[in-house]
């Protein structure tokens, strides 16, 4: 698989399907699962193959003051409920190289020589680079969007339904903390073909 686009520019959160819009606040966050294969294609490498799930967080600021993300906590909680945090570059590259670091195994008479695993995949660290979620803050009347990539692995064919994005921590300019943000995915899945 190769990289072939980048995402598209985003639009106001409120827009997107999986939504949760807190009006008081002025604040909306819209989560986009990148879960088909022409989605992947975004990236460098085909998370999906390796049990990850790249999910794209739009989050729309209209209000007239800045809010942070500096302490938030972005939890994918399954349809059963156990709350996992967004997978790291290392948590990635160590599933994808597992083969490769296991090297190779050659016979030579009563000897067998191990070759050296392979260095990891500096593809993810790129991907990381370019499109990971890294806005502290996000501006009065701004979009920010990146991705942040949750491990589905033991999850079944189908990680999203029943499942949520839940952020928690997302403080205005006082500090003082916004309620939740709850952004079930079954209203994204409503909207893809069967």
């Amino acid at each position: 698989m190769a990289f072939e686009h980048a995402p598209q520019q985003a639009k106001d959160a409120a827009t997107y399907p999986a939504v949760d819009i807190h009006q008081n606040e002025h604040v909306a966050i819209a989560a986009v699962p990148y879960n088909t294969e022409e989605q992947i294609k975004t990236f460098r490498v085909n998370y999906l193959d390796h049990q990850f799930l790249p999910i794209r967080i739009i989050i729309t600021n209209n209000g007239d003051r800045p809010i942070s993300l500096n302490d938030v906590r972005i939890n994918f909680i399954p349809a059963h409920g156990e709350r996992l945090p967004a997978a790291e570059a290392g948590d990635i590259e160590r599933r994808i190289s597992l083969r490769d670091k296991e090297g190779e195994h050659i016979p030579v008479g009563p000897i067998k020589l191990h070759t050296k695993p392979k260095t990891p995949n500096r593809k993810v660290e790129e991907d990381f680079s370019e499109f990971e979620y890294a806005a502290l803050v996000v501006e009065p009347h701004t979009t920010r969007a990146g991705f942040l990539f949750y491990d589905i692995q033991g999850l079944g064919n189908a990680p999203l339904k029943g499942a949520k994005l839940v952020f928690r921590e997302i403080k205005d300019a006082d500090g003082k903390e916004l309620f939740y943000f709850e952004i079930p995915f079954d209203k994204y899945l409503q909207t893809q073909p069967q």
